[in-house]
């Protein structure tokens, strides 16, 4: 599960912010100053006011840059091209002023972290994320959308067995309620037939009865 860090000061906006991300997806800390994020750590992301009660998140931004790398977004009031400029060109991954909707943020988060995901590597398997390209032996595969989803959930969490209930709400979030448990098992049976030398042995998906499955890719 991916960790972000928000940190804003006006704390209505601050909750709205971690109630919205928090969930199946992403676990949410906040912060109220540049102290607090300070004191907070590495994460996988962090969502950044620039206008800060004790210093600037341009400064911040570059100091999260230079000691972990991690991707920021920015939350100002300020729409000038200038400070849209500034923001990015100090190490800002995207920049959204203020007032937004909260689906619109979500969105861009995701965007972010998709585009910051490593790729995955196992055996002849070769999985581009970013750039939604896959290959198997230097071929490439074709996957639907169902089993895109199912693959970066499976990969993304190796050696974590995902149970079946959690698997259908994350690929078919709209309308999960009304997916046969069998239509999970007809994905995970495609993508077998793509991606496993012998899919009536895998290896790489492997089935925990009555669970889920888990991805045994090294």
């Amino acid at each position: 599960m991916k960790h972000i860090l928000v940190t804003e000061d006006d704390r209505a906006l601050n909750d709205g912010i971690r109630l919205s991300l928090s969930g199946a997806d992403y676990s949410v800390s906040q912060a109220f100053c540049i102290e607090d994020a300070r004191a907070a750590g590495k994460t996988d992301l962090v969502i950044l006011d620039i206008n800060l009660p004790d210093g600037s998140g341009i400064d911040l931004c570059r100091e999260i840059k230079e000691k972990y790398g991690t991707p920021v977004i920015f939350l100002t009031v300020n729409d000038l091209e200038s400070d849209i400029v500034t923001g990015l060109e100090s190490g800002g991954d995207d920049y959204i002023t203020k007032p937004f909707s909260l689906a619109v943020l979500r969105a861009r988060v995701n965007a972010v972290l998709r585009r910051n995901e490593p790729g995955v590597k196992s055996g002849g398997i070769e999985l581009d994320f970013e750039n939604m390209r896959f290959y198997k032996n230097g071929r490439e595969l074709e996957l639907s959308k169902t089993e895109q989803r199912l693959l970066r959930l499976l990969s993304k969490n190796p050696g974590v067995t995902m149970q079946r209930e959690r698997l259908i709400d994350r690929i078919w979030s709209d309308g999960a309620e009304f997916v046969d448990s069998n239509a999970l098992s007809v994905a995970v049976k495609r993508l077998r037939d793509k991606i496993e030398d012998d899919p009536q042995k895998p290896e790489l998906i492997k089935t925990v009865y009555g669970i889920g499955y888990v991805w045994n890719g090294k």
